[in-house]
């Protein structure tokens, strides 16, 4: 089956803030809320029990069974736990209680031994904040990586891309790059082209892969051919990611049949181990995916679930295939971390992961069953948004003691200096659409904000990478603050912000646009439009000519300058701004007209959503004027917005 991907955004929804609600009832969900008319919407008791029995509750019951798995709290603090006589730290040290958890806990996952409970309860010692350094100020690009191609790559950008990418940033003086999802994908064909729509968001994606710097490859017989045969898939436009994949597969899977070993043996052991039962789980869907097809609820019963004995069965019979599979995540592993060597890779983590994919099936327990996650009902989209994404049940999120958003994170925060979270509101609340309904009949859920914020924070500070959070559309009242007080960059686009650039959040990070809005050279030569219409949506026509308005006020270029003018006077502009970060897409900084993706279309639509490369080759744009002139603009006004007095 052909999925779309999540549906993004619409443009107005971006422009709104606002959003109350009444507090959520027993099962966190809020029964009436402001809706994008400024009205309430009340939630039907018929949505409210659906929802509760996507739970796995009972819509008789008040609430779900108390859980009291996890106690999050802060590093420093004093918490009376009635009955708690043992304190096992997470390096092995034991201590002695007395019915309460002392101020000098060190920041960690550590379990609480209560009498009367028979497994110990997990603590979780957080500092509250995210890393955020005080000479963060800086500005860096934005990528979407498979389209940054060389005269090297097989059809797509790749890892060696990405570190040649990161090392000419770093020389030009940025700070940082963020690049799109590099999650892995279900692994059969037709492959998903969405990057923010995995299978999984804790294993990466092969198709990045390297091949010329895979330890062996290159003495594979015939490998210059098959080299060469990948190097012509370069020329493709829009991206075959089935072709990239079948061509790249090839060798790999010589090498592992053919080769002398998987490389470092020991090196690749040590992965494994570290990544443990999160690997080899993922491995055996990989395998049972081959082996089935997609849709994992259309496998054999007796492989619907990893805690089968069948899927333990499966997995020793192809250990050969599931081992193939774990050495992949290896590889693109160590491809990454040479990455981002130069500079702070800026990670992207999408809000959530294929329903039919390797993370739903690991974590079928702890989500709800047949719900989708979306948006309610605006102004530009009267039937809601349905993303086809899966929820956590809140409650049993925390019954898993929060191992699986643990896992996520810190598989995002891997070789990265800072992460992105996609529409960081999901920590709030999430908008679920119940089994069987339409984005009208759905509610928002809470979520269990404070315990995955400091959860967050611990990560963030081990792993020393900063976190910004991407709060564009409707924000309920408190986020901003709370992201604020918690270290966490808010996200500013230029498109929507109406206030003087003076006025902009230093706590926060800037660009002009975003992957699935317009660019400045559609916006300027009204290419985007046209292709809207095309398309068959409706333009925003009198919003485009209101972005032109505002960019010749903004920054003085005449109104018949060129796209390419438009583009630098625009990133001149945005680069004194006070915001700690700023970005320039790449797509902009070359003047490429149509943007990445287009919200609403799939690929059966838009063949070119997510499969556009750059117009211009990863060697040649140390040399392309625009983007030698967008660099200067940004160089230029980043030193300005450096001198600035630091933040508080």
């Amino acid at each position: 089956m052909e999925h779309p991907g999540p549906q993004r955004r619409t443009d107005e929804e971006r422009r709104r803030t606002g959003g109350r609600s009444v507090e959520p009832d027993g099962w966190g969900i809020v029964t009436a809320y402001e809706d994008a008319f400024g009205a309430w919407a009340e939630v039907p008791a018929e949505t409210r029990d659906a929802l509760v029995r996507a739970m796995g509750g009972d819509p008789a019951e008040d609430r779900p069974p108390q859980v009291d798995a996890v106690l999050v709290v802060r590093v420093g603090e004093t918490v009376s736990v009635p009955g708690a006589v043992e304190l096992r730290l997470e390096d092995g040290t034991q201590r002695t209680l007395e019915g309460s958890v002392p101020d000098d806990v060190p920041t960690g996952y550590h379990d609480l031994v209560v009498e009367g409970r028979d497994t110990p309860r997990r603590l979780i010692v957080s500092p509250g904040r995210c890393h955020l350094p005080d000479d963060l100020v800086g500005w860096g690009w934005s990528v979407q990586l498979y389209a940054a191609r060389s005269a090297g790559s097989w059809g797509i950008g790749d890892f060696a891309d990405l570190r040649h990418l990161a090392s000419w940033s770093a020389d030009l003086g940025a700070s940082t790059m963020l690049i799109n999802p590099l999650d892995a994908v279900t692994p059969v064909a037709p492959r998903e082209t969405s990057p923010y729509y995995p299978t999984s968001r804790r294993f990466l994606d092969p198709i990045y892969l390297r091949l010329d710097e895979v330890p062996g490859a290159s003495d594979l017989e015939g490998f210059d051919r098959l080299a060469d045969d990948g190097r012509a898939l370069t020329d493709d436009r829009p991206i075959d990611r089935d072709r990239v994949m079948a061509a790249k597969l090839e060798v790999l899977e010589r090498l592992w049949r053919e080769g002398d070993g998987c490389g470092d043996e020991d090196e690749f052991l040590r992965f494994a181990q570290q990544r443990g039962e999160a690997l080899a789980v993922f491995a055996t869907f990989c395998a049972l995916a081959e082996h089935h097809g997609t849709g994992w609820r259309q496998w054999p019963a007796e492989h619907r679930h990893p805690a089968n004995e069948a899927v333990g069965t499966f997995s020793r019979e192809h250990a050969d295939r599931v081992r193939f599979h774990c050495w992949l995540q290896w590889l693109c592993d160590e491809q990454l971390r040479s990455a981002g060597a130069p500079l702070a890779l800026l990670g992207d983590l999408p809000i959530g992961a294929d329903p039919d994919g390797a993370d739903a099936w690991a974590w079928q327990d702890v989500l709800a069953t047949g719900v989708s996650v979306g948006a309610p009902p605006d102004e530009l989209g009267p039937q809601g948004q349905n993303w086809t994404l899966p929820a956590f049940v809140p409650w049993k999120l925390e019954a898993a003691r929060y191992e699986p958003f643990i896992d996520i994170v810190r598989a995002a925060l891997r070789h990265v200096g800072g992460l992105r979270i996609d529409h960081v509101l999901g920590l709030f609340r999430m908008f679920w659409i119940p089994p069987e309904g339409t984005a009208a009949d759905g509610a928002y859920v809470k979520m269990p904000t404070d315990d995955l914020f400091d959860i967050l924070a611990l990560e963030s500070q081990r792993a020393g990478a900063f976190v910004v959070g991407e709060d564009l559309g409707t924000v309920p009242e408190g986020v901003r603050e709370e992201l604020d007080d918690r270290d966490v960059l808010r996200y500013q686009v230029w498109w929507f912000e109406q206030d003087p650039l003076e006025d902009w959040s230093e706590k926060a990070l800037a660009s002009v646009s975003t992957h699935d809005l317009p660019t400045v050279a559609g916006v300027w030569s009204g290419d985007d439009a046209r292709m809207q219409a095309a398309l068959g949506h409706e333009p925003d026509e009198e919003w485009h000519a209101t972005l032109r308005e505002r960019i010749v006020e903004a920054t003085g270029v005449p109104a018949d300058a060129s796209a390419a003018e438009a583009v630098v006077a625009l990133h001149r502009h945005l680069a004194s701004a006070p915001n700690q970060l700023v970005l320039a897409q790449l797509d902009d900084a070359v003047a490429a007209p149509h943007r990445p993706n287009v919200p609403g279309t799939d690929r059966t639509a838009r063949p070119e959503n997510w499969a556009l490369p750059l117009p211009v080759r990863l060697e040649d744009l140390p040399e392309h004027p625009t983007v030698q002139a967008v660099n200067t603009a940004m160089s230029h006004g980043r030193s300005q917005a450096a001198g600035r007095t630091p933040r508080d």
